[in-house]
């Protein structure tokens, strides 16, 4: 009679209970599994998240220029800055919570992890590369967790090129001077001085 843990397994996994009678006994399962099933779940998964976060960054820099490029009062830009800066961060941080729910609802759907909590618990330590200790994915979808914090590390990167990018958008001293307004043309301003 086979232990419990190998027992479970052969419930989530029928695979692994063949793999078991083949070969007369124990054996690990990651020199046995193929992580192709992992893969195929985890690249759409990828996908999706990377669509979300580009559609949702797009979203969030359109509203963020717009509503800075019409205060033109250094003081006023500040405060305002300060305000839309925050109302983006936190945005930016549902947007990163949208996607961890996506993996945490395929955990759930296969399987892997047995209740929402958790499931969503370990998506967002996976995501952020945290990690959770007491919150871990059987052997035959942990390859899965791996490639859930490489999607992470991608939607953090292309979080930092978007804030970046929003700096740069936005800041008075990289803003292109507006032609026909002496006070910001700086060819104007040299033309008078001559």
């Amino acid at each position: 009679m086979p232990p419990h843990g190998a027992a479970l397994d052969s419930l989530r996994n029928p695979g692994f209970a063949k793999i078991r009678a083949s070969q007369g006994g124990d054996m690990d399962v990651l020199d046995a599994t193929p992580w192709g099933t992992d893969w195929a779940w985890s690249l759409p998964l990828i996908l999706l998240n990377v669509i979300i976060h580009v559609f949702g960054l797009a979203f969030i820099y359109d509203a963020f220029t717009v509503l800075l490029r019409e205060t033109t009062a250094r003081r006023r830009f500040m405060i305002r800055f300060a305000e839309v800066m925050s109302v983006s961060v936190l945005l930016i941080v549902v947007l990163h919570g949208l996607e961890a729910i996506t993996w945490a609802v395929a955990y759930l759907a296969l399987g892997a992890i047995p209740d929402s909590k958790s499931a969503m618990l370990y998506s967002l330590g996976a995501m952020t590369g945290f990690g959770v200790g007491n919150v871990s994915l059987p052997a035959h979808w942990q390859m899965m967790g791996v490639l859930q914090s490489l999607a992470g590390v991608l939607l953090f990167g292309l979080t930092t090129a978007f804030m970046f990018a929003m700096f740069q958008a936005v800041w008075p001293s990289q803003q292109q001077p507006e032609r026909g307004n002496p006070r910001r043309d700086k060819d104007s301003i040299a033309k008078r001085v001559d």
